[in-house]
Formats: C-alpha cells, sequence, structure tokens
C-alpha cells in the first residue's frame, strides 16, 4: 500500500484557484493553474508565487554546531556570519549527493537547513548517523513552517509595498529573521531556485494563507511546480534525482564551487581528491535541440552509433523559444559545439552543446 500523501496547508486555496493538483515528493501539490508558459513569463518579466511548503526544513543547534556542519557539509560554514545563507551539499563516502540543501546561520550554535521534499526524513536520519562525538541536537521542523516563494523582477519590491523592514536592502543569498509582512511574523531569505531575483518566505503553517492572500492582492500571480521546473531548467539549477544523486558527485555536475577542499575533512572529500587526481570521466552540459521536437528526461543520446548518455531534464524553455537540456556525457563529448543526436520516437533529433546557464537575468 503506497503511503499517504501530504498536503500543504494551501491545499484548499489551490483547489479554489483551480490548480491541477500532482502528487510530487509525497505531497499534493499544485503544478500549474491557468497554464505552465504563461506563469514561467510572469516570473521571467514581473513577479510569480510559488507554493515550496513541501520542503523540508532540519535545525542543528549545540556547542558543536559549526563543527558538525563543516563535518557533514561540502562548503565552508565557517565563512558564514549570523544572516547568511550557503548552497552547500551533504555527500555520502563517494563523494555523491546525499542531497543539495541550503544552510542559514542563526548563531555560531544554531544552523536552520533547507532540505529536499523527497529527502528530508533520509536526510534527518543521516545526519542523527554521523553526530556521533558532537553536542549537537538535530530536529526536523519541517512541520513548523510553510515555505512561499516569490520571484521575478518585481518580487522584492512586491514583498517591500507588505512590510516597514527594509527588504530592499537585503543582501543576495542573506535572510532576516522577524520581519512583519502584512501582519505575519516570518522569516525572509533573498533566495530562490528560478534564476530571477525574489525571496522566499517562512512562516507557521496556520499563517500561509493569510500570506498568500496578501502577496496575490499586491499583485503577484500564482505559479505552480511546472514553472518552477522550467524556471530552474534554464538557469541550469540542479534537481535532486536528475542532475545529481548518491552516485552523481559535485564534480561531475559543475558543482565543484561549493566544495572546499582546502577548509579540512568533510565527510566525501576524500572521494573528491581522488576523483580531482583521476581526472573526470563525465561532466553535465547543456544542450540545445536543433529541431523543433521537444527531448525529455530520459531520452537517450548517441554519437557515432553508440549510447553516450541519457537525458537528465529536457523541455521547451518558455522564455527562449528554444527545446533544451542538460545531461552528462563523456568528456570527449563535452566541448561547447559537439553535436550528439537525441533518440525520440526511434528518430535521431540533432543536438548541440552549448554554454550554460541557457538563461541569465539582466544586471
Amino acid at each position: 500500500m503506497s503511503a499517504e500523501l501530504r498536503q500543504s496547508p494551501l491545499d484548499a486555496v489551490h483547489r479554489a484557484l483551480g490548480a491541477k493538483m500532482v502528487p510530487f515528493a509525497g505531497w499534493t501539490m499544485p503544478v500549474e493553474y491557468g497554464g505552465l508558459v504563461a506563469e514561467h513569463l510572469a516570473v521571467r518579466t514581473a513577479v510569480g508565487l510559488f507554493d515550496v511548503s513541501h520542503m523540508g526544513e532540519i535545525l542543528i543547534q549545540g556547542r558543536d554546531a559549526l563543527r558538525f556542519v563543516q563535518h557533514v557539509t561540502c562548503n565552508d560554514a565557517a565563512r558564514l556570519v549570523d544572516g547568511q545563507v550557503q548552497y552547500s551539499g551533504l555527500l555520502n563516502e563517494r563523494g555523491g549527493f546525499v542531497d543539495d540543501i541550503l544552510v542559514h546561520r542563526l548563531a555560531e550554535d544554531s544552523y536552520f537547513l533547507c532540505v529536499n521534499a523527497a529527502n528530508t526524513a533520509k536526510d534527518a536520519k543521516w545526519l542523527r548517523g554521523h553526530a556521533a562525538g558532537f553536542e549537537v541536537d538535530i530536529r526536523d521542523v519541517s512541520h513548523e513552517y510553510a515555505q512561499l516563494a516569490v520571484q521575478g523582477p518585481r518580487a522584492v519590491a512586491l514583498v517591500q509595498s507588505l512590510t516597514v523592514e527594509d527588504i530592499t536592502g537585503l543582501g543576495y543569498y542573506r535572510f532576516r529573521r522577524d520581519v512583519v509582512i502584512a501582519g505575519i511574523t516570518a522569516l525572509v531569505a533573498r533566495t530562490g531556485y528560478t534564476g530571477e531575483d525574489g525571496v522566499e518566505i517562512y512562516c507557521a503553517p496556520a499563517d500561509a494563507e493569510r500570506l498568500w492572500k496578501a502577496l496575490i492582492e499586491a499583485g503577484t500571480a500564482p505559479c505552480g511546480l511546472g514553472a518552477r521546473n522550467t524556471l530552474r531548467l534554464e538557469a541550469r539549477m540542479a534537481l535532486y534525482g536528475h542532475e545529481i544523486d548518491d552516485t552523481t558527485t559535485p564534480l561531475e555536475a559543475d558543482l565543484g564551487w561549493i566544495c572546499k577542499l582546502s577548509k579540512g575533512d568533510f565527510l566525501g572529500r576524500d572521494a573528491l581528491l581522488r576523483q580531482q587526481a583521476a581526472g573526470l570521466t563525465r561532466k553535465l552540459v547543456g544542450f540545445e535541440v536543433e529541431d523543433r521536437v521537444p527531448v525529455r528526461d530520459g531520452y537517450p543520446l548517441v554519437a557515432d552509433g553508440q549510447e553516450v548518455g541519457r537525458v537528465t531534464s529536457g523541455s521547451p524553455s518558455p522564455f527562449l523559444r528554444k527545446n533544451i537540456g542538460l545531461a552528462y556525457l563523456p568528456i570527449d563529448k563535452t566541448a561547447v559545439g559537439t553535436q550528439v543526436f537525441a533518440i525520440v520516437r526511434g528518430r535521431e533529433v540533432p543536438c548541440r552543446i552549448v554554454p550554460t546557464p541557457f538563461y541569465k537575468r539582466p544586471g
């Protein structure tokens, strides 16, 4: 028997708006409202609102909190100051991703992790499994939070209109606690998963509906997870289970910049050093389809008559009006301009390796 799907605190709101609801990472979530393309373009040109309450939150506290976070993450948490966010990874002993996460430093002895929805329980168990010898308390606090993402070139100004706090002056990858927005107290972080400016807002589940309605009334468009996926693909942001998993390393995923090998020992470091010394055999690259045919997740890619990889994410790009995708390919097939072919319904469709991100916001 399959586990019962969880519901966002905004489930009834989404249904009232006519959202198409689908199973996602153990939850029932809105994939779109009026249409994916319109929602995608609203974020690229103005402002969109996403319910991302399915994301997980884990709190790490205690005297050894910093030392522990340094041990279990590949980035250098010692560089953080209070109120700063860091993109990082939890890696296994082979250097593969247990998860990719956001680390928020509340204080030197307190860190708030935002983790992927499907990995929340696994991550909490994994963290506790590596806590021996550290004076830390690890708590899954996901039930204490709803999360709304306001994204787009007008996002910050819109949120600013609902608070007296200085959101406009909040730096990129910085956050502020106890911000009152439309009468609701929340944590506000200048982060996102769309390639646009914006904020992610963490509030109590009981306050989510009131906050959502205030943001909609202020002029933001409701957007589903379908648009969130095409937006992150244009921006070449990895999706767990597609571009990254427990068999892929940050070096292969072109995320070596989040691995601070010089910071000292951390889980997965030895494997990364070995891989770095030996040289990569494959790498994640972006491609454009030289055809009007979309290339989807899982499609084979061939060169010289041999399969050389599979598409990790592929979709039409609503903003660029091209068909794009990501895939792991052998190193000798990763140079920009290299041609490979996607197998689509038995036909070879030409694709060309291109620089990424496919889209980068102006300014």
